[in-house]
């Protein structure tokens, strides 16, 4: 009698589902040369990918403290700014270096849970990340020449940028250098299984013992492991999780009723109770604030 050994599970689809739920959009910003100091600044409330094509760059980032930090780099390289940050470009004042560029938007700004999760910048040599060339290949063609919908074909390629970067930093998540939090769970290969079910079912009554069964650990070992490496007890982080969706559907219209089942509570009271413990106002004066700018 021959024993066959089942094939194993196929790993999980660790961005779809965050994706799909908190999208990133671009918009094409620049495309040419950059001459002199160019200023991008916090308050204009702009996440932003660079890519310098050709030429040399000195970046400035007006740091806390009265500190200045200062990077410089001398080959293509592609630099993520996923929330809002004042910095600056340094470039020869006539001829200056070529660089094509974009505007993002993170559903729900610095609240996205991947733009929480990168930090405040990324750079990386345009060569390091597989793939990445033939994507950027046409989108510098689409750039370099006017045509027909060519701003609307780059937006749509500067977004497959941005999810081809964020898919090689799950594998590769020492490059943000930020050890704990939603990258670090999100590459961990057993804890990622529990993670991406919650994404993908929020609403399930997801208790310690369910969330240990799909990372396939034991109930303790899963518990501890969990906050080292994502930084909260799996509860809080399915708090959050599901808070972050409330926020995002309430500002598309939704009512407390109508997420308390998607969200798993059983009434609206329930997750309102909850959404003011989490967020620390209530769903009422979230959206008041939030129309007023004060909350994004």
């Amino acid at each position: 009698m021959t024993i066959r050994t089942p094939p194993p599970e196929p790993a999980p689809d660790r961005l779809s589902s965050l994706l799909e739920r908190f999208r990133v959009r671009a918009q094409l910003h620049h495309a040419g040369a950059l001459c002199g100091i160019t200023h991008f600044d916090a308050a204009e409330g702009h996440a932003y990918l660079h890519v310098l094509r050709r030429g040399q760059l000195e970046v400035s980032h007006p740091a806390a403290r009265g500190r200045t930090q200062r990077l410089r780099f001398t080959e293509p390289t592609l630099l993520l700014y996923p929330v809002p940050f004042t910095h600056r470009f340094h470039n020869a004042p006539v001829d200056g270096s070529d660089f094509t560029c974009a505007r993002l938007r993170f559903d729900g700004g610095a609240s996205h849970p991947l733009a929480r999760a990168l930090g405040p910048f990324i750079t990386l040599p345009l060569d390091k990340v597989p793939g990445l060339a033939a994507t950027l290949e046409l989108l510098f063609a689409e750039t370099d020449q006017v045509r027909c919908g060519h701003r609307l074909l780059a937006d749509r390629l500067f977004e497959v940028v941005v999810i081809q970067l964020l898919r090689w930093l799950l594998d590769q998540p020492e490059q943000i250098g930020r050890p704990v939090g939603l990258i670090a769970g999100l590459s961990d290969p057993q804890l990622s299984r529990a993670l991406v079910a919650m994404h993908d079912a929020p609403g399930q009554a997801w208790n310690l013992d369910r969330m240990a069964a799909r990372a396939g650990m034991s109930r303790t070992v899963f518990a501890s492991r969990f906050r080292e490496v994502v930084g909260q007890t799996p509860a809080a982080y399915l708090t959050a999780w599901r808070m972050a969706l409330a926020q995002s559907r309430l500002s598309e219209g939704a009512s407390l009723k109508q997420l308390a089942d998607e969200l798993g509570y059983g009434s609206a009271a329930a997750l309102s109770r909850a959404f003011s413990s989490t967020v620390g106002l209530s769903a009422k004066a979230w959206l008041a604030a939030r129309g007023a700018g004060g909350c994004g």
